[in-house]
């Protein structure tokens, strides 16, 4: 049976107690890790947070406890009272391996069933037994320490904001619907019938007014909704650091924000990154990595190679140049020693994304091997190799299409080729990049229509506004992203300010006044009432601590994530509903018929 603690004080955790507290007498709580009875000696190791202490019970130390300790088992909490000694045999595998506690008394806290997962660090467990029990999987120290770096990322950016003169804000969570990003999470309305909030996708349009209302500078860590597909680094609730600020222009966001991330790897990580991060144009970007969220750890940058084949004998280059179209290459340094199956496996992985094919070129002992020489003269041969920059052990890939397609393609053949060579297996190098000067449309396919890129608030760059009635594709946006290895850490832009300016934005994305003033008229009356200028950013938290704590799952930074399909196996949710919670909300259900 459970024992009480009777006014008993916890006076250490486990993991801090050192050398300097042999001598004392103390007490710690926590979970067994381990029990080991040695016959005369049963020595007990205790975790909690903080790491794992040692306590040893003799019959020659506590008679009473030593016949106690011999009934507990693993995941029993305990509280264990005794004097810290020096260990006769040291463990140098953790931090308290010098000392151990000689228990005098010991409380059986709880009792515990075994475990469906061992509680250690690096588990290599099913997932979805890890989530069924997470519970169980956060008292890993490996999962401890991921929430515990999450928590003081979180205090070293609130502590940074704060300096800065920045407030933290709360912006509502049941708000207005406005369909024009990602699908909205909904909630119905019980005394509205037939009416509907959304769950915040982002604080946009409230950090935007809370400018209007001369607040300054504002931030907060937001959660946010998606209703959308979901990926490795994606959940359907995600946590946002947001922020905005008045009478700034795109450089002020963009050192605010090198600052911060600077104070965030250095208090978390001891890491010094070095400021200012390059910046490069979203043009630039794409034209030499294939991506606007370019990893800039390794070379393999994209090459122009229209001009070497533009009358060439391949007809597939020759008629991609002649319909104005791409013809761009990399090369795959020491990757001319591929074998067939592994060459085939990138063009397939090229044709996921819309390449109709992979034409290569292999540099090999001196020779050049290739499907595609036989159409080549041995002066086009060598232009495309030069162009490359192409020398004996190279792999030259080389895409022909649509830009939209060679850009995606490449993009993704870098990156794949760079895992395959092991040029990502370095853990601690953190690349940072600005990428600016997006476009701010970009034509949907699935809508039939222009839409915003970031979204519809965005400001175009001011040499730019006039094309917003002739060319609107060819404007470019106040936008900028951080990207890091690879991945968009954070994005933002300086917004629109002036109501005319935001009607003509909806115009051109389609929306009839009375559609924009529908939806968002609460922020163009606001506009009418001297706005400042603004501008701010927002980072998606999870992946941060992803970065920081070296994980690729995002799950392993949240401490109750959702699956693929948006489900808690924990909980069950989402789940079925009371008949009679639904009549209330005036909500019928039409059943499925079973497959």
């Amino acid at each position: 049976m459970a024992e009480r603690l009777e006014g008993l004080k916890r006076t250490h955790m486990c993991g801090s107690l050192r050398d300097v507290n042999i001598g004392e007498t103390v007490t710690v709580m926590g979970w067994v890790q381990r029990k080991r009875n040695l016959g005369g000696l049963i020595f007990i190791d205790l975790r909690d947070r903080e790491g794992i202490i040692q306590a040893v019970f003799g019959e020659k130390i506590n008679k009473d406890s030593f016949v106690k300790a011999d009934t507990v088992k693993s995941e029993y909490v305990l509280a264990i009272t005794g004097e810290v000694v020096k260990r006769s045999s040291i463990n140098e595998n953790i931090p308290t391996g010098l000392i151990e506690i000689h228990g005098q008394d010991i409380k059986i806290l709880s009792e515990s069933e075994t475990p469906p997962i061992y509680i250690k660090e690096g588990l290599d467990a099913n997932e979805t037994i890890r989530l069924k029990y997470r519970y169980l999987d956060l008292r890993r120290p490996d999962m401890q320490k991921n929430i515990m770096v999450r928590h003081k990322t979180m205090t070293v950016i609130r502590d940074f904001m704060d300096d800065k003169g920045f407030l933290e804000i709360e912006t509502p969570m049941l708000t207005k619907s406005t369909p024009e990003g990602a699908r909205d999470y909904l909630v119905p309305s019980r005394v509205s019938p037939g009416e509907f909030y959304a769950l915040p996708q982002s604080p946009q349009l409230f950090k935007q007014l809370l400018m209007v209302s001369g607040f300054d500078k504002y931030f907060q860590i937001a959660r946010c909704f998606r209703d959308e597909d979901l990926r490795a680094n994606r959940q359907p609730e995600f946590t946002q650091v947001d922020m905005e600020m008045s009478f700034v222009e795109e450089d002020d966001v963009i050192k605010l924000n090198e600052e911060l991330l600077k104070k965030v790897f250095k208090e978390v990580l001891d890491l010094d990154i070095k400021t200012p991060f390059t910046r490069i144009t979203y043009k630039e970007a794409m034209e030499r990595f294939g991506s606007d969220k370019p990893d800039s750890r390794f070379g393999m940058e994209l090459k122009y190679l229209n001009d070497q084949v533009k009358n060439c004998g391949f007809k597939v280059f020759k008629d991609a140049v002649d319909s104005g179209n791409d013809v761009r290459g990399i090369n795959a340094e020491g990757c001319g020693n591929f074998g067939r199956k592994d060459i085939d496996k990138l063009g397939e992985l090229v044709k996921t994304f819309g390449a109709k094919g992979l034409a290569w070129i292999a540099l090999k002992n001196g020779e050049i091997k290739s499907p595609i020489a036989k159409f080549l003269s041995q002066d086009e041969l060598d232009s495309i190799i030069e162009a490359l920059d192409g020398k004996d052990g190279d792999l030259l890939l080389i895409v022909a299409d649509k830009p939209k397609v060679v850009f995606s393609s490449l993009g993704q053949l870098r990156l794949e080729v760079a895992k395959k060579t092991g040029i990502l297996d370095n853990k601690n190098m953190f690349n940072f990049l600005w990428v600016t000067e997006f476009p701010l449309l970009e034509y949907s396919e699935e809508e039939g229509r222009l839409v915003a890129m970031h979204h519809p608030f965005t400001a175009p760059m001011d040499e730019d506004i006039n094309l917003l009635d002739t060319c609107p594709e060819k404007v470019r946006a106040k936008a900028y992203d951080v990207v890091l290895n690879g991945e968009e850490l954070g994005g933002g832009s300086i917004r629109i300010h002036d109501t005319k300016l935001q009607e003509k934005m909806f115009e051109v994305l389609g929306f009839t006044m009375e559609e924009a003033w529908e939806r968002f008229g609460f922020l163009l009356e606001a506009f009418k009432f001297g706005p400042p200028p603004h501008g701010g950013l927002a980072y998606g938290l999870d992946r941060m601590i992803m970065f920081l704590v070296g994980t690729e799952n995002i799950r392993d930074v949240i401490a109750f994530p959702k699956t693929k399909d948006a489900a808690c196996l924990m909980t069950e949710a989402p789940s079925i509903v009371d008949e009679k919670q639904l009549k209330e909300l005036g909500i019928g259900i039409t059943a499925k018929e079973a497959k």
